[in-house]
């Protein structure tokens, strides 16, 4: 199976040796995905919520790309420096995607590139 890579400017330039997505068959594999500006490649200024909102907005650029949307992920993995924001996230999350939701795992980690607060990967199944 051969894989493709997924790549857009309406989501910030990968910061590493990886790509922002990568395809195989009906499948895309999204990085992982923080609050950076796609125009600066830059963390923006804000609160939790403007921070998280930033990181939905960045993983829908690079899953439109890749011809989904956010409601063909089956799989979120959220990563959080304080899982006192878990609540806030659930909310966040209910606002952006519809049932069934994709299922999910929500991580406190010790640190997150660039010092934020929250970063965000996942599995997306495109329609056949």
């Amino acid at each position: 199976m051969s894989k493709t890579p997924i790549n857009t400017q309406s989501a910030p330039a990968a910061i590493g040796p990886y790509s922002q997505a990568i395809r195989a068959g009906d499948t895309v594999y999204l990085s992982g995905q923080i609050p950076l500006d796609p125009g600066s490649g830059e963390v923006i200024e804000g609160d939790f919520v403007a921070l998280t909102e930033r990181v939905f907005d960045n993983l829908e650029a690079v899953a439109k790309a890749a011809g989904g949307t956010l409601d063909d992920i089956v799989k979120l993995n959220i990563f959080l420096t304080d899982l006192g924001h878990f609540a806030t996230v659930n909310e966040l999350m209910a606002a952006r995607f519809s049932e069934p939701y994709p299922a999910r795992a929500a991580v406190q980690v010790a640190a997150l590139p660039k010092g934020v607060p929250v970063e965000m990967d996942a599995v997306m199944v495109l329609p056949g």
